[in-house]
């Protein structure tokens, strides 16, 4: 019972990331989910310090604060001439920075450490369960990603058309009227709820692994921002799946594994998608070459 826990807490993380992953990737932010799992660390202290207690919500509103206090200070460095890359580093290293110091000054002879706060991990999941009405009805991680993951997929679904014309082509969305800050910003917050949604339970490893990979792997084998997104879910629950039971041949970590079969899945996409693969662009390069000497 224990393996369909991690298993289902894996497929969650996968599918929710995967699903924001696809249009991270599009936009060209996709370290976007890597500047939010370290920067909301002073969020968490914050949230410690002023509520007194470890209890999960409390951290969960602290570190969505500083998520989209990131999202904002990235947008901002980039509209005032910054590189996107630049931004991203900037404002996730400055703002992690406080939150070690916070740590190292407020919390010392607190269980709160950064392994505690930043690195959660999957193998425990089963054990932190909920209790309603005297019964046990599951993981925390399986309900609170459970809950996430229909959110994105609500607001998605329900504002498809402008979410993919806004990361298509900005400038045309904004000339038909769609409100393309608000939908970035309601993209940034979802990312940034999913993030610190999984981290806690999964570590940080395994979000932005499955924030990144699966989507970029889909890239390469479809043209098509619906096929792709199915695609990406698909990669990633195969990727969780084959990595979980990969880790306990190999008696490794877990999300180490996941993450490393996603990479092996890129890659092979890398070198035979039908389209973008490199063996399949050289074979058509040969054709052509020897066509032409004919």
């Amino acid at each position: 019972m224990n393996d369909f826990w991690i298993l289902l807490t894996a497929a969650l993380v996968a599918c929710s990331c995967s699903l924001l992953g696809c249009f991270l990737i599009l936009r060209r932010m996709a370290m976007v989910g890597d500047a939010i799992s370290h920067s909301v660390l002073p969020g968490i202290v914050i949230a410690f310090l002023l509520s007194g207690t470890r209890d999960s919500l409390f951290m969960m509103l602290g570190a969505s604060v500083l998520g989209l206090i990131t999202v904002f200070l990235i947008q901002m460095f980039q509209q005032s001439g910054v590189q996107s890359d630049a931004s991203i580093g900037v404002v996730f290293t400055a703002l992690f920075s406080v939150g070690v110091v916070l740590v190292s000054l407020y919390t010392r002879q607190v269980d709160l450490d950064l392994d505690c706060v930043l690195y959660g991990e999957i193998i425990r999941v089963p054990w932190d369960v909920i209790d309603f009405a005297g019964r046990e009805i599951g993981p925390k991680a399986v309900w609170g990603l459970g809950i996430v993951l229909t959110l994105s997929a609500v607001v998605i679904g329900v504002f498809y058309k402008q979410f993919k014309l806004c990361s298509f082509d900005p400038a045309l969305a904004a000339a038909v009227g769609i409100p393309v800050a608000f939908f970035h910003y309601l993209l940034m917050g979802l990312v940034s709820v999913t993030t610190v949604a999984s981290f806690e339970s999964v570590g940080a490893i395994l979000v932005v692994g499955m924030l990144v990979v699966p989507a970029a792997t889909a890239y390469l084998l479809t043209e098509r921002l619906s096929v792709m997104i199915f695609l990406s879910m698909g990669v990633g629950v195969a990727s969780s799946t084959l990595g979980y039971y990969a880790s306990v041949l190999l008696d490794a970590s877990i999300a180490g594994c996941m993450i490393s079969v996603a990479g092996v899945l890129f890659v092979t996409a890398f070198l035979f998608s039908p389209k973008h693969g490199v063996v399949f662009r050289k074979l058509k390069q040969r054709r052509l070459a020897a066509k032409e000497a004919v």
